[in-house]
């Protein structure tokens, strides 16, 4: 059987995932998604539309791309799911963000079936989906890692093998979990900086210059609260609620605080309670200028 890849999802971030698979990697690839728009689009760079079921059965490795643990434990674990119908062999690689509990899980189910399991969360924009610059976090054995680490470099330019399974999940959860506070405090700041009759382009511009300066300040900061530009097809506040979500269940789990992403979901919350729910996540500058009555 000539090897060929599953692509399970192919959303905001799942199209251009496969689509680089398809263009990069040489092999046929099979994709499902219940939205035929984007399989119609993936059809131009010679992807083929399929079953979940199809790909279980035909695809040596398949790839899952779903908006959340939900979703990854109806796939691999509901009636019919992946556990069930994968072969001998198989690796299954789930890129989504789902619990840390939920990945180790899957592997112990799959490895069950003498089928490899990584969970390879990534990270960074639609755009850098689009380039093929995602970050990837692995949690696998070493010897699956090795093993799918080319596929994972055609989409990705920073491949990090994090440890065992959940691995990648927990360092995932994590990264998202200090980019959400991090959106806070500038968020905070610029409302209160305004408020003082700063201009809120000198004081991020300033920032960039200091120890401030972050990823989160040039993008998060400076192209979508600065100008207050929250498209909807970027990384939504209820997406970002679930990652939230994520963390402070890691922490309850060992008793850690986590007061910080306890303060950034609050904000989040307000920001959907305010109909924000599906605009890209530093909208929750909204809560705070519905709070202080100031408006952007």
């Amino acid at each position: 059987m000539t090897d060929q890849i599953g692509f399970i999802g192919v959303g905001t971030m799942g199209e251009p995932m496969c689509r680089n698979l398809a263009r990069k990697s040489g092999l046929p690839v099979l994709a499902a998604d219940r939205d035929t728009a984007p399989l119609e689009r993936l059809a131009a760079d010679g992807v083929k539309s399929a079953s979940v079921d199809e790909i279980a059965e035909t695809c040596r490795t398949i790839f899952l791309s779903l908006p959340g643990g939900k979703e990854v434990e109806q796939v691999c674990l509901g009636p019919n799911g992946l556990v069930s119908k994968v072969k001998l062999g198989w690796t299954v690689i789930d890129l989504s963000t789902a619990p840390v509990s939920l990945a180790r899980r899957l592997y112990a189910e799959f490895e069950g079936r003498a089928t490899a399991f990584a969970d390879a969360p990534v990270a960074r924009t639609r755009q850098a989906a689009i380039d093929g610059t995602l970050s990837i976090m692995v949690g696998a054995t070493p010897e699956t890692f090795a093993r799918i680490e080319p596929l994972l470099r055609h989409m990705a330019s920073e491949v990090t093998h994090c440890g065992e399974a959940g691995a990648g999940q927990a360092v995932k959860i994590l990264n998202n979990m200090i980019l959400f506070q991090t959106g806070v405090a500038l968020a905070e700041a610029l409302s209160i900086a305004r408020a003082h009759g700063v201009d809120g382009k000198v004081l991020f511009e300033t920032l960039t210059k200091g120890s401030a300066d972050s990823f989160a300040l040039r993008n998060h900061g400076m192209k979508a609260m600065l100008p207050g530009v929250f498209p909807e097809r970027a990384f939504s506040t209820v997406y970002a609620l679930k990652d939230l979500s994520y963390a402070i269940e890691m922490a309850e789990e060992k008793g850690v605080p986590a007061l910080g992403a306890d303060v950034a979901r609050e904000l989040m919350e307000r920001a959907r309670d305010l109909g924000y729910d599906a605009e890209y996540w530093p909208v929750l500058i909204k809560a705070i200028e519905d709070a202080t009555g100031k408006k952007s």
